[in-house]
């Protein structure tokens, strides 16, 4: 019996014309990414990313795309969230992601800056004590989205691995307090078919498997396009339809097969063995 999500691809970017081209290749999702608070700290020695947007992206991509889906990624909770949030809300964001959180508390206080708007809260679970907190996060009112950050919270639990989280079996405690609570939810990142440490395939059937409904286009998917000219190069279009088709294929059986191999892959991978 086919498995047929309605997986949400969310791409990062702040430019105009590459956000038009993405919602028009099938991304449902364009999310701008102001978050720069501890970050360099945080992951340094990483190939990670840290990105020069700013919230006047939101109202550019607005103006270019007008029924576009925005998400705005803001700072951890700080003195100037609120500062933040209302300028996002004003720019033209669907939904503000909260990342680094660690508490309900948190989460309430962004909540509050939300009330009486129809802008969406999008708590990033990545931090140990968000983790332990997730039960009590899920329930806090104006929540309308959970997503998991795979990269932050390994790091967080000391692990040698992002995936360790997927295959230990830990995303699934997680994932099912945020099913419970009826929230949608995703994690992570995904690269194209037959890319990836851990193959593109055995992650998109971890998302299938786990009900999960959201997905971030890694820097992998789209080979690192930054114009448009780059993304058709890439074939984006082509490579969200494959992910599409991959998706609607999947059956009970084939994801249960499919995280047994994730699982040895992502043992393999620790061991510094191939998968």
């Amino acid at each position: 019996m086919p498995l047929t999500p309605m997986l949400v691809h969310k791409l990062i970017t702040n430019d105009p014309e590459v956000a038009a081209y993405a919602v028009a290749s099938g991304v449902g999702r364009i999310m701008v990414d102001i978050e720069r608070l501890g970050k360099a700290e945080r992951q340094a020695g990483r190939s990670t990313v840290i990105s020069d947007h700013q919230i006047s992206d939101v109202a550019r991509i607005r103006a270019a795309v007008p029924k576009a889906d925005i998400l705005l990624r803001i700072n951890p909770w700080h003195p100037g969230s609120a500062a933040e949030i209302s300028a996002g809300i004003s720019a033209g964001a669907n939904h503000l992601m909260l990342p680094m959180v660690t508490s309900e508390r948190e989460v309430a206080a962004a909540a509050a800056e939300l009330v009486g708007t129809s802008v969406g809260l999008i708590p990033l679970i990545e931090t140990p004590a968000a983790m332990v907190r997730l039960h009590r996060i899920v329930r806090v009112p104006g929540v309308s989205e959970i997503y998991i950050g795979l990269n932050d919270l390994h790091l967080g639990l000391g692990l040698q691995f992002m995936f360790e989280i997927v295959a230990s079996g830990l995303l699934e405690q997680m994932t099912g307090v945020v099913r419970a609570a009826g929230l949608p939810f995703g994690f992570g990142g995904i690269a194209t078919l037959g890319g990836g440490i851990v193959p593109a395939h055995l992650v998109l059937a971890e998302h299938v498997r786990l009900g999960s409904t959201r997905v971030i286009l890694a820097r992998a998917f789209s080979q690192g396009a930054t114009t448009v000219a780059d993304f058709m190069r890439a074939d984006l279009p082509g490579e969200i339809q494959r992910l599409v088709d991959e998706t609607a294929a999947l059956s009970k059986s084939d994801v249960a097969a499919k995280h047994r191999e994730l699982q040895a892959c992502v043992q393999r991978h620790v061991e510094s063995l191939p998968c």
